[in-house]
């Protein structure tokens, strides 16, 4: 019977399958001089077959075994059902007009050259509001989408915008899984949290909304919006307003799906076989979403199983000294541990106690530890093209992830202000 100690590796083997799916991803995409060519679902395939050659247990049962336990995580299951419903809703609501109708809505009541700004502080309310970057990109990518073809803009670029804002909203947000797992983690009050959090990151999100209206007066984008039908809004207002309602992400699409079928009937959109076919054609958009996240979710619980998660840990708090250092290494903590599991939340629960542990060492704030883990986890979720959130968004938009990755300006800037918050001790109030 093999020892806990028997089956660790060492620990940049033990990484090294997440390090081969960047290495086939990013290098075949540059020699192919396209990154739409290069299906990100066969890098992780390659990834993981790797990474369940070099794992040390007997048996090709016991490693597919642990393999599918991470591909049938809750969590996993949890964002591929996320990933069916938006699916089904993002094609039915194609199919009835809606999307068109949302469209012409947005360019109606946003001047031009406000557009982006306008997508991106929306974006930005409607995920504060709702505590989920998921529930935002669901709700507004279709329609960012449809303005950028609309008016002729980078469709990845307008996708990031929306992505991006999405960000603001996961790392702020009271009902965000993301606040709640690092205010717990650390023993602080939301409230206490938020004051800290958003001192550090209003000042990238003002920044960027800037940016985006300099965009908007260079491109000098000027376009007419089209016929607007009230009733075929309805689905897209009814979304956003229950998930500002607090209803659960699912429950939302299965009504918006439910919605589209009942509007798509009264206007003959389609008949019951043509909804049906609508809504299998949505659900197969997101075919290779599904078997994404599955292989991620794989591919790092093994990596997990051989120690690598416990080798970035050890690593990082090895040589901390300082107030500075400690925070710096927090920071490090749950980016590298986000880089290993794609998702925020885990990445922060995971780290969450040596955090603690690190703030009561060298005497750190709860109230900054719990901000720093929100902070940089929400960075990294939003720059790796296997997160959640970002194949979300590639699905519903039809681009590739690295290409909206690109445009991920917020993303960029919160982590450039949340290293400068530690590095100049600010808030001075809690460093």
């Amino acid at each position: 019977m093999k020892t806990e100690n028997d089956r660790r590796m060492n620990g940049w083997l033990a990484l090294s399958p997440l390090l081969l799916f960047l290495c086939i991803y990013l290098v075949s995409s540059i020699v192919a001089e396209d990154f739409y060519k290069v299906p990100i679902a066969a890098a992780f395939l390659l990834a993981s077959a790797y990474a369940l050659l070099i794992t040390r247990t007997s048996g090709t049962d016991k490693k597919i075994g642990i393999f599918s336990e991470g591909a049938g995580d809750r969590n996993v299951l949890l964002m591929i059902w996320i990933f069916v419903l938006a699916g089904a809703f993002a094609g039915t609501a194609e199919d009835i007009g809606a999307i068109d109708s949302a469209v012409n809505f947005t360019l109606a009541i946003l001047p031009g050259k406000f557009l982006f700004a306008g997508l991106f502080v929306a974006s930005c309310f409607i995920s504060m509001a709702i505590g989920t970057s998921v529930g935002t990109i669901v709700a507004l990518v279709p329609v960012a989408s449809g303005i950028a073809v609309q008016a002729g803009a980078d469709v990845a670029f307008v996708t990031a915008i929306v992505a991006g804002g999405a960000f603001f909203g996961d790392n702020l947000s009271f009902i965000s899984d993301t606040t709640i797992a690092a205010t717990r983690t650390q023993g602080c009050s939301m409230r206490d949290k938020f004051r800290v959090n958003v001192r550090i990151v209003l000042p990238a999100a003002l920044v960027v909304a800037a940016v985006y209206v300099a965009i908007g007066f260079s491109s000098g984008t000027e376009v007419a919006a089209g016929e607007v039908n009230g009733v075929k809004l309805i689905p897209y207002l009814a979304v956003i307003g229950l998930a500002l309602a607090g209803v659960n992400v699912v429950t939302v699409l299965l009504i918006g799906i439910l919605m589209n079928a009942v509007i798509g009937f009264a206007y003959g959109s389609f008949s019951w076989v043509g909804w049906l076919a609508s809504t299998g054609a949505g659900i197969g958009s997101m075919g290779e979403l599904i078997i994404v996240t599955m292989l991620a979710g794989g591919m790092l619980e093994v990596i997990r199983y051989n120690g690598g998660l416990d080798f970035i840990i050890s690593g990082l708090t090895r040589h901390i000294s300082g107030k500075r250092g400690a925070e710096l290494g927090i920071a490090a903590l749950v980016s590298l541990a986000n880089l290993c599991t794609a998702n925020n939340t885990i990445a922060i629960i995971t780290t969450g106690r040596i955090a603690k542990d690190l703030a009561q060492r060298y005497g750190l704030d709860s109230r900054k530890t719990a901000s720093i883990l929100d902070t940089f986890s929400c960075m990294i979720q939003g720059l790796i093209p296997y997160g959640a959130q970002i194949l979300m968004a590639s699905g519903l938009s039809g681009v590739s992830g690295i290409s909206i990755v690109g445009h991920m300006y917020y993303p960029f800037l919160m982590g450039i202000c949340a290293i400068l918050a530690i590095l100049f001790r600010y808030p001075r109030k809690y460093s």
